[in-house]
């Protein structure tokens, strides 16, 4: 053979070998309906907290945070037990739960702080029972203290998640 081709042989195996077409695996779908996928995001997504008519009752306890947390203590545990027990003997209401601040740190901070502490309560209460589309959450940051004081007394008791109710309609 000839060294053009020699070259000419090789480029053409080069060719061939390059063009090789490659096997293709694709991943494993998930199998899901689309209505189990909507029905789960509708199970999840909060009921309208935009009326006037949301109540305390006085078999559900407020809880209460530490300065700057918004993870539940112990005895915050223990009160929204009852409380989760109470809503789940009664399915006919909706659950508002408000967070609260003290007057400590800024507005928007506040905001914040008071959606964790209620998105935290709304979970929990799930954890024991509650539907998630059942309970909804507000944030009033440090706007509607129950303590006017300006000292740890007063800010102790302003640091807390409240639980209000409304019959479904």
């Amino acid at each position: 053979m000839t060294k053009k081709s020699l070259i000419l042989a090789g480029f053409a195996v080069l060719l061939f070998i390059g063009c090789a077409k490659k096997q293709v695996v694709k991943p494993t779908e998930q199998v899901t309906s689309p209505m189990t996928q909507q029905q789960t995001e509708e199970s999840k997504k909060e009921p309208s907290v935009r009326f006037a008519d949301w109540q305390k009752t006085s078999d559900i306890a407020v809880i209460y945070f530490d300065y700057d947390r918004s993870d539940l203590r112990d005895d915050a545990r223990a009160i929204l037990k009852k409380n989760a027990d109470y809503l789940n003997s009664h399915p006919e209401v909706n659950v508002l739960v408000e967070g609260h601040c003290d007057e400590r740190g800024t507005s928007e901070y506040n905001l914040a702080l008071g959606q964790r502490r209620a998105a935290i309560v709304r979970d929990y209460y799930s954890k024991l029972g509650v539907p998630l589309a059942r309970i909804g959450t507000l944030s009033f940051g440090k706007e509607n203290p129950v303590d006017p004081g300006h000292d740890e007394s007063a800010w102790s008791k302003n640091r807390r998640a409240e639980t209000k109710i409304r019959t479904r309609q």
